[in-house]
């Protein structure tokens, strides 16, 4: 499948936190770079998303804001 999202980033998944109904999944994107992503949990589950997992991280947005 092609996408027309350029920011893809590869990883490996470290960590699946299922909650009621979010899920928080945490990639190695280059060690010791973590990236976590918050998905639904049916997601998750439909992805079937486990530790060791590897995985494309796939950024689509139009702004990011970081404020100190």
């Amino acid at each position: 499948m092609q996408l027309s999202a350029r920011n893809q980033l590869k990883g490996k998944i470290t960590s699946v936190e299922k909650g009621a109904v979010m899920a928080n999944i945490k990639i190695e994107i280059s060690e010791p770079n973590t990236l976590t992503a918050v998905i639904t949990k049916e997601s998750a589950e439909k992805l079937d998303l486990k530790d060791s997992d590897d995985v494309t991280a796939i950024i689509k947005s139009t702004e990011v804001i970081i404020g100190k």
